[in-house]
Parts: C-alpha cells; structure tokens; sequence
C-alpha cells in the first residue's frame, strides 16, 4: 500500500503522528507537505496528493488541515478522487465500503491524536464493499465523465 499525505499549517502536527504510525505497520508513504507551521494556502497541498492518487502512483492520500472540510472540497475538485472527512471511525469506515473513498481528510482541530490515529487504522483496514455500492461509484464516474465532456465541447 503506497500513501500520499499532506497536511497544512493547522496539521504538521498530527501529520507527523500520522507517519509515525504508519512507520510503525511499515507502509510507504509520501509526505507532499507542509513541513512548517507557518500559514499556508491546503487547497496546494490537497491538489498534490489528489493527484497523486488519480494517477495511480498511490493508492490512497491521507489530508489534514483544521477541519479536514477544506482539504476534503479541494480534493474532491480532481477527477476520479473520492475524499471523505471522516471525524469517527464509523464515518471512515463507511467512506470505504459505501463510497470507495480513496482519499481521507482529518480535523487536526477536532480530534484527538488517539481519534485520529483509530480513524487512519480503521480507514485502511476497510476494503469497498462492492455489490450495489458499486453501481453507484460508477454514476459518480459518470456524471465526472459528463461534466468532462461537457467541458470539452464548449472549449
């Protein structure tokens, strides 16, 4: 399993956390930034791991910012990205086997570390659910595809 994170000033700290966790099941990530906890601009950061993820270079991104909204409306502006904030396990789990989110944003700002790290584990522990929920990834898809090729025709 290969991750791309990000995080923005509001989440360095749990970031860091967060790598540290994953140091510790011996999964390989990629940190995007930022480093610092000076202010910066997540929709920079969202759309580095949003893409990261589309292009199959990583299987799933991990974003935090304050709220994980931010991060989660950023992300989600990238076409074949499904990013779900998630402020309690059951919502991360549902994200996986309901919607097949690849992509999870977290609220540095509204959980604990502990929180936090039970949603990441619980996240990528849950596998897509396939069946009906599957029929309807594939109208989502549709409706990116349509939304493309609209694009396309007025340019």
């Amino acid at each position: 399993m290969r991750l791309a994170l990000g995080a923005d000033h509001a989440g360095v700290a749990l970031k860091t956390r967060v790598k540290q966790f994953l140091d510790t099941r011996q999964l390989q990530y990629k940190d995007f930034g930022s480093t610092a906890a000076e202010s910066v601009d997540y929709p920079d950061y969202a759309v580095q791991v949003a893409r990261a993820v589309a292009s199959g270079a990583f299987d799933y991104g991990i974003l935090i910012c304050g709220t994980g909204i931010g991060m989660a409306i950023a992300a989600n502006k990238v076409c074949g990205i499904r990013a779900a904030p998630a402020g309690d396990p059951d919502t991360a789990r549902l994200s996986r086997e309901h919607n097949d989110a690849n992509v999870l944003t977290l609220g540095a700002r509204s959980l604990s570390e502990e929180q936090a790290l039970h949603i990441v584990d619980v996240f990528l522990a849950t596998p897509f659910g396939k069946g009906r929920h599957q029929r309807r990834i594939d109208k989502i898809n549709a409706i990116e595809t349509s939304i493309i090729n609209d694009v396309e025709r007025t340019t």
